[in-house]
Formats: C-alpha cells, structure tokens, sequence
C-alpha cells in the first residue's frame, strides 16, 4: 500500500504593488523636479554669497589693488586696522547715527500709529500717505532733502527765519558735525512708514477685552498704554531695535547721495569707509577686512541684544 507524502505549501511571495511603484516613481520625478526649479537660486546663493564670503575673507589676507598681483601679508590688515585713527571716527559715526535714528524712528513710529489707529475716517488714507516715502527711490528722496537743507534757497532754513531773528544760513550738509544729523534726519522720515506700519499691525493684534478690562479698573489713558500696549508692543519694538542696529550699520546710500562721494571724516559712516578703502583707493584687501570687522560688530551686538534685550519682551498674546 503505497502512502502518497503530501507536498510543503509554498510559501507565497506578495506580488509587488503596482500602485505603490508608481507612487515612489512619481514622487521621484516631482522631487527631481523640485530640485531643478531650486537649482538656479540654489547656484546663486552658493556663487554669490557663500563664494563671495570666502573670497572676500581671503582677500582680506592680501595686500590687492586690483591691478597688480595680489601679495599675502596674512592679518596685517587686521593689525593695520586697530592703528587706523578713521576707522574709530566711522565707528564713532555710525553709533551716532544709530542713536538719532532708531529712538527717533520708535517713538515717532509708535505715537504716529496710535494716532492713526483712532476708528476714524481717512485713517486708512493716512496709513497709505505715510508709507509712500518708504517705498519712494532713496535718490529722488535724497534730492528732494538735498534742497530743503540748501542752504541758500532751502526751505528749511526760510522755515527758520521766521522762528530765528535775523538771516539764517545754515550749512546743513557742509558743516561737519551738522552732516551727519542732517543725513539720519532724512532717513528717519523715510523709514517712519515702515515703523507705522508694524506698529499698527502690532495695535490690531491686540485683544479688544484687554482695554475693557482695563478701563472697568479704572484704568485711565496713560495707564491703559502702560500697563496693556506698550508691554503687547515689545516684540515689535525689539524686532525694530535689532533691524534698526544692523541697518544703520550698513547705511551708504543715503549718505552718498547726500553728502557726495568724499564726506568729510564727521559724517563718513563705517560703510561709506569700506567702499572708500576698496574702491576709491583701490585697497581691496584692507576693505575686505573692514568687513569682516562689521560682521563680527554686528554678530556681537545683535547677540547682545537677544541676550539682554529680549528678557524685556512680552510674547504672551492672545
């Protein structure tokens, strides 16, 4: 009798899903596609910042005029710069400069939406007329300052006049320590838009509740702002404070605009110094090291700032 041994099953391999290889195929193809679109700004940014960086922080080790061979003189830039009685006056200057500035820029920035932040007609109007100057070109801007500080036919000194007993004619833009106020005054009125405008934003993020709860304390005007707006503004105020450093350092075009190509050494800022060293005087390698100077002065104090500054800001919202 023969006995029949039955056969091992099988062991059944799962059939590869279709659906799912087409799936992996296509999203291969759209994050191969993804990656060409970003390729063009992927290559400019690694040409045209990371490579200029690297560049310029080994230009900074030569001694270059850009026409004759470069020669390698290691940090004696650096060492160079600590010894250089200008680059302390640019420093001096450019602190100046940010002192007018940004408390400038805050406070009228803050009070100027407040104003236009009354449920009023035309305050939308008002909002848009102050922005304009923001979005206007720096030259027609500047040209149009150039005039009012004339000081012949300005209409700022005709202002005075009538303020002023006798004639007044006050060299804005030629005196020495004047320059350099006339030039931050300019960019105050410029930027106040952009100040405005965020501090409105900062003003309609505010829960209504919070100032009826304020005014059933009893709560009057002043302590309302104190005690509710003011605190709820601090993150713009510290956003301002942080761009307004880092800007003010690398202001140049509104002061060449205004005080031309070679201003006198009480109204060259830190970065109107910069471009002198590496494009007037065709020293590129001192210019280079200038800037790497800024940097680090605007690392360091931009660290400071969150260090210190932002244990001061109120982010509870809501």
């Amino acid at each position: 009798m023969s006995v029949s041994i039955p056969k091992p099953a099988r062991a059944r391999v799962p059939r590869r899903d279709r659906g799912q290889g087409r799936g992996r195929s296509q999203q291969a193809r759209e994050t191969l596609a993804a990656w060409l679109f970003l390729a063009p700004s992927t290559l400019h940014f690694l040409i045209f910042t990371v490579g200029a960086l690297i560049a310029s922080l080994v230009i900074s080790t030569w001694q270059w005029d850009l026409v004759t061979p470069h020669r390698f003189i290691g940090i004696d830039n650096y060492t160079a710069l600590f010894q250089d009685s200008q680059f302390y006056t640019s420093l001096g200057v450019t602190l100046t400069y940010c002192l007018i500035t940004i408390p400038s820029g805050i406070v009228l920035g803050m009070l100027i939406a407040l104003a236009l932040n009354q449920k009023l007609r035309g305050m939308t109007t008002l909002r848009f007329i102050y922005f304009i100057p923001y979005v206007a070109p720096v030259a027609a801007v500047a040209l149009l300052w150039r005039w009012m500080y004339n000081s012949q036919y300005g209409i700022l000194n005709w202002f005075l006049s009538f303020l002023v007993p006798g004639d007044v004619n006050i060299d804005w833009l030629g005196e020495p320590r004047l320059a350099i106020v006339a030039a931050a005054i300019m960019d105050v009125w410029k930027n106040l838009g952009w100040s405005v405008t965020l501090f409105t934003a900062g003003l309609l993020a505010i829960p209504a509740h919070y100032y009826e709860a304020a005014e059933l304390d009893g709560a009057s005007a002043w302590q309302r702002f104190r005690y509710v707006t003011f605190p709820l503004l601090t993150p713009t105020t510290f956003f301002l404070v942080v761009m307004g450093v880092i800007g003010s350092f690398q202001v140049f075009d509104s002061i060449y605009l205004m005080l031309g190509d070679t201003p006198n050494a009480q109204a060259t800022t830190y970065n109107f110094y910069i471009w002198q060293q590496g494009f007037r005087y065709s020293n590129m390698g001192y210019a280079s090291a200038l800037s790497w100077v800024l940097f680090a002065i605007i690392g360091v104090l931009t660290f400071l700032q969150f260090k210190f500054l932002n244990k001061r800001v109120n982010y509870e919202l809501g």
